[in-house]
């Protein structure tokens, strides 16, 4: 973990540096409380500048909704097309995050001692503590307010739970993994043809409810695979609340397992970009890498009579990110063939929400489940 320095009562401070999106320290830091102006803070926060607030944590939550603001403020660009206004949206996004992120919170053995602070120690040790035998919170802590922010509220969605209509029960995303509050896909693994298999395999498992929806569906053997630590143990836990453990198998595996199985499923990202952070790699496959990669290792993993389940939206195409005809040459590519391709319209808010700046693209979206079988 790097470390941050700043100047402080006539001494020069040093903390543990947390950056979920791994971006380094600031160099530059100067102390800001509550007689902190907005503008002043903005200004400072453009150039570069981080502001480690020593006030009432309720006035640091007010200052930073007003440097939000203020970025926000700035005029947004017509653009000539779908995808130049995915570009400008991301490049926004990333300048908003690196200005609102200036705004840094010191956490002492993950509590926060600010006037009107919450507990937030549950929610940092839910967010940074993986292993508990070997992970610890430092003594002294800095990140942004905003990424403590994120992390308390991934802390009451964890909590809470996601109620999933094919489980009937409730599935519990960690920090950093993708929850699956889009139903649509989960939707089409309840209600896709199944074949009576004997393995099934879930690859890049998140929070493990494929491979649960598989189980309820009759599957009794599934293997779950991941690349991602918290991902691994989100699953694992997952299928221990729902009492699976003795028919669902949690393994560290960048894509595949070894073996065979009768049917493998992948919902991998759907939009070939960069990620920005870790959470984004649920989104975004920077040059359909583990699309293509899945595609490609079927024939070698799937049985003679194995059947692969594809789940992916066409957004990418509506945005000009993949072109319409490149998947269906993957497939081919991979020496596969599309038996079956089941669709579904979307039906989260942003789907309806006509000012987004993508509205246009996700008006058009369909998500598919391709079952593939080898040619």
């Amino acid at each position: 973990m790097n470390l941050i320095n700043w100047y402080e009562q006539k001494k020069t401070q040093a903390a543990d540096w947390q950056s979920e999106a791994g971006n380094p320290p600031p160099k530059a830091v100067v102390i800001a409380d509550d007689t902190t102006k907005a503008d002043e803070a903005y200004r400072l926060a453009c150039e570069g500048t981080a502001l480690l607030y020593r006030g009432d944590f309720q006035n640091a939550k007010q200052l930073l909704q007003a440097i939000t603001r203020r970025v926000d403020r700035k005029p947004v660009k017509p653009a000539a097309t779908m995808l130049e206004a995915f570009h400008q949206h991301r490049a926004r996004q990333i300048g908003r995050a690196n200005i609102t992120n200036k705004v840094l919170i010191e956490l002492k053995h993950g509590g926060c001692d600010l006037p009107r602070a919450p507990d937030v120690k549950a929610a940092v040790q839910g967010a940074l503590i993986v292993d508990e035998k070997t992970d610890k919170l430092p003594a002294r802590l800095v990140l942004s307010l905003r990424e403590l922010l994120g992390m308390v509220g991934a802390h009451e969605w964890r909590k809470k739970g996601v109620q999933i209509h094919a489980l009937n029960a409730s599935i519990h995303a960690y920090y950093g993994v993708y929850s699956p509050v889009r139903g649509e896909y989960l939707d089409l693994i309840d209600q896709a043809p199944l074949n009576s298999p004997q393995v099934a395999w879930d690859i890049g498992t998140g929070t493990g409810v494929i491979a649960a929806i598989l189980v309820a569906r009759g599957v009794k053997q599934v293997l779950a695979t991941d690349n991602n630590p918290r991902a691994l143990a989100c699953a694992a836990e997952n299928v221990q609340r729902l009492n699976m453990q003795t028919n669902i198998q949690v393994l560290p595996a960048d894509l595949f397992p070894e073996g065979q199985a009768d049917l493998i499923v992948c919902n991998p990202p759907w939009l070939p970009a960069k990620a920005n952070a870790p959470i984004e790699h649920a989104v975004y496959d920077p040059d359909s890498r583990m699309l293509k990669g899945f595609l490609s290792g079927l024939k070698t993993h799937l049985t003679a009579d194995g059947e692969a389940w594809l789940v992916m939206s066409d957004l990418a195409e509506h945005i000009g990110l993949r072109q319409p005809e490149a998947l269906a040459e993957w497939i081919n590519e991979a020496g596969l063939q599309v038996v079956e391709k089941l669709d579904i319209a979307p039906k989260h808010a942003k789907a309806s929400d006509q000012s987004d700046p993508l509205y246009e693209a996700r008006a058009k979206e369909i998500t598919s489940l391709y079952r593939l079988k080898c040619a």
